[in-house]
């Protein structure tokens, strides 16, 4: 996968990700298959209000469906969860990384008796 297709993904993934309906369709097909209609009934929306949620998550990769005479089932796909847990570990190791060089800088700083050079850009990484 490309930079760009990795992007592209994680914006999908955290648009998902970012309604609570969604979010509590996926804690629900993740502890098991639902149908459709089965969790159209656990809101207060329409059936197909609750159909395009899972189109959303279905094509963000977090759940996928399988059709059962009439019934489309829904089932978490627990991989894609934990890309998106990937996706944050990332993150917070970049921000750990600039916490540790701040706390190096500062006691550097400490036992020379210097003032720090704030010059440098704090967004880049070194």
């Amino acid at each position: 996968m490309t930079g760009s297709a990795d992007e592209d993904r994680a914006d999908a993934l955290f648009h998902a990700l970012a309604d609570r309906t969604r979010r509590d369709i996926v804690r629900r097909v993740l502890a098991g298959e639902h149908s459709v209609s089965a969790l159209a009934h656990k809101y207060d929306m329409s059936f197909a209000a609750v159909q395009k949620h899972v189109a959303v998550l279905e094509r963000a990769g977090l759940l996928s469906k399988r059709r059962v005479g009439r019934e489309a089932l829904a089932t978490g796909d627990i991989d894609a969860v934990r890309s998106v847990g990937s996706m944050l570990s990332e993150i917070e190791q970049i921000w750990r990384g600039r916490i540790s060089r701040m706390d190096e800088l500062l006691a550097t700083d400490h036992r020379t008796g210097t003032t720090p050079d704030l010059s440098a850009d704090p967004t880049k990484e070194h």
